[in-house]
């Protein structure tokens, strides 16, 4: 397969980081979107291009409408063209809070990464992919969300991030259906419970429940098992399913008596 290039935000660690790996074994160059100064994850970006592919760092916060330009205009520059976007970062709420205690400041925090900023991006790389399906029919293009169970699962003490995700469900709905008439593809990722850095700190709790059977298969989610998902997706593996979501959660949400 020749090199198309992704973009994948919050791709240097936990989930964006085993979909970054996937692409890479794919053949895929890649644009590793973050926060953290690039001197912070080169030897992330060193292990991403040991599979032969080219690897650009774009650092910027997804939630700023400037930092969403620069990562948009260093994609470009970088590259000339992006084939697949795939937006991954986000945030959980920096306090657990009933929500008849929430806190509007936490609120608005996670509704910027996890919702705002993912729509606004897309917006720009729609556009961007809308022209280059324009001047070349034969333009190869597809935007992959990665949402969570939770946008269907109440989780009462972080109902912040449950309902950003829900928004990403329908934002997968409406950028679908808009770019449908381009053949550009848009995807929904729902993982379930993944274990990343940022699950580290309840692991015990989750080894007990998975025991119990909390999931049909009675194991953690891995980074790569979205990874491999993702790979399916944006190497044209599931090309008439725009709109659609994959659960990779284990069964978790199956319904069972």
């Amino acid at each position: 397969m020749s090199n198309k290039t992704a973009l994948i935000t919050g791709g240097s660690r936990g989930i964006g980081l085993g979909i970054a790996t996937e692409l890479a074994k794919a053949s895929f160059n890649l644009v590793i979107n973050g926060i953290r100064n690039e001197e912070d994850v080169k030897p992330v970006l060193q292990g991403l291009k040991a599979f032969g592919v080219k690897v650009v760092y774009a650092q910027g916060n997804i939630s700023d409408k400037l930092q969403r330009q620069s990562i948009y205009e260093k994609v470009l520059s970088e590259f000339g063209k992006l084939n697949v976007l795939i937006n991954n970062a986000g945030i959980a709420p920096r306090e657990r809070a009933d929500i008849l205690k929430a806190n509007e400041e936490i609120f608005d925090e996670v509704m910027e990464t996890n919702l705002k900023g993912p729509y606004f991006l897309t917006q720009l790389f729609a556009n961007h992919m809308v022209e280059q399906k324009i001047k070349n029919p034969g333009f190869d293009g597809c935007i992959i969300n990665v949402s969570s169970v939770s946008a269907k699962v109440v989780s009462i003490n972080r109902g912040e991030y449950c309902i950003s995700k829900a928004g990403i469900a329908m934002a997968t709905k409406l950028w679908a259906a808009r770019l449908g008439e381009f053949g550009i593809p848009v995807y929904e990722i729902q993982p379930g419970i993944i274990k990343t850095d940022m699950t580290s700190a309840v692991t015990e709790k989750y080894d007990k429940l998975f025991a119990e059977g909390l999931a049909i298969q009675k194991r953690w989610g891995l980074p790569e098992d979205i990874g491999k998902v993702a790979v399916s997706m944006a190497t044209g593996m599931m090309p008439y399913s725009t709109g659609q979501v994959v659960m990779v959660d284990g069964g978790m949400t199956l319904q069972r008596l």
